[in-house]
């Protein structure tokens, strides 16, 4: 078998597999079994094709191949915040866990709002994606029907669902946020509030704080709840207004790391020293929480454990592996002491 000298193409023209086949002395048919396995083809002419692939640069046209099999090897990750050290972290879990067989991934960012989830889960779902990993901020968020409907595989991280195709992963957060209010009561907090993220009164992680005070004897007090928008800022504007109560707190539960911070920064602005005069503790363990003075008390989930199993759950329905009903993965949470309590 002699190889031909490919033709010349001009400027920057897509190779093609007529070019391949030219350079591979075969035919475009024998190159499009070479690559796609659906047939036999010699060990000595697969090598040629190779061969002339790697030479050519030749890459294949995945539109005309997602016409083809109808599908478009794409899993969108749609989350709250990508700015967010946690969510970056999941949405690379997702990306390690599907882009190892041939998937990409977009990413949709909602800013935390209901609206733009349910316009990415429409727009992702008319594009044609074949999975969608979605981590809400309103655990009563119903907005994976849509594409759950449509047929494309649905993840869910965190939340709640009442959908037979939908799989769940998250963390074990009641448990977790139990084990932090907890340990602010062993070392002697009474009047312990909560930094709250929207719709947080129907969370797992609300419903651990009230039964860590209710298991303690204490009051749950409406005053000591204030929504932190899951953002800095939003903790900071959060701390204000509790600190303006009388009596004010003694200890602080944040439903995740960056609230925790914005609140220690407005605990500093009060003159408050932390953990003497209030105790602030938080959840998730971003990078940050460990970077902190003082280092931040908190929960660690495992934000890349997490989502990696969803990209693999995902996987799973995508490839046609798995398409049993519903399956729910909790991962365990483990209560980290630092300097902050």
């Amino acid at each position: 078998m002699t190889q031909r000298e490919p033709k010349r193409r001009p400027g920057n023209a897509r190779v093609t597999i007529a070019d391949v086949a030219n350079r591979a002395g075969v035919s475009p048919t024998t190159v499009s079994h070479a690559l796609s396995g659906k047939r036999v083809v010699g060990a000595a002419t697969k090598g040629a094709v190779q061969e002339a692939i790697r030479a050519l640069g030749y890459r294949p046209n995945a539109v005309a191949r997602n016409l083809r099999t109808r599908r478009s090897h794409m899993a969108a990750v749609v989350v709250p915040d990508i700015t967010n050290p946690f969510y970056s972290v999941l949405t690379r879990g997702v990306a390690d866990a599907v882009d190892g067989v041939g998937y990409g991934t977009y990413v949709c960012n909602t800013d935390g709002l209901a609206s733009r989830e349910e316009t990415f889960l429409a727009d992702v779902t008319d594009r044609g994606v074949d999975g969608v990993v979605l981590a809400t901020v309103d655990p009563a968020s119903r907005s994976y029907r849509q594409p759950a409907e449509a047929g494309t595989p649905v993840v869910c991280v965190g939340g709640s669902f009442d959908h037979p195709g939908v799989d769940l992963v998250a963390p074990d957060d009641e448990v977790g946020s139990r084990s932090a209010v907890a340990h602010l009561i062993a070392r002697g907090a009474r009047r312990i509030a909560m930094i709250q993220g929207p719709s947080e009164s129907i969370s797992a992680r609300a419903h651990g704080y009230r039964k860590a005070l209710e298991d303690a004897g204490l009051t749950v007090r409406p005053e000591f709840s204030a929504d932190g928008g899951w953002t800095r800022e939003g903790g900071r504007l959060a701390m204000r207004r509790l600190l303006g109560a009388t009596p004010r707190p003694d200890a602080v539960f944040c439903a995740n790391d960056l609230m925790a911070i914005g609140a220690m920064d407005v605990a500093r602005e009060f003159g408050l020293t932390i953990p003497d005069d209030i105790a602030i503790a938080g959840f998730d363990d971003i990078d940050a929480a460990s970077m902190v003075h003082p280092s931040l008390t908190t929960v660690r989930t495992s934000a890349y454990e997490t989502s990696r199993t969803a990209g693999e759950l995902l996987l799973g329905r995508m490839t046609g592996e798995y398409a049993g009903s519903s399956r729910t993965v909790v991962l365990p949470c483990r209560l980290v002491i630092r300097e902050s309590t």
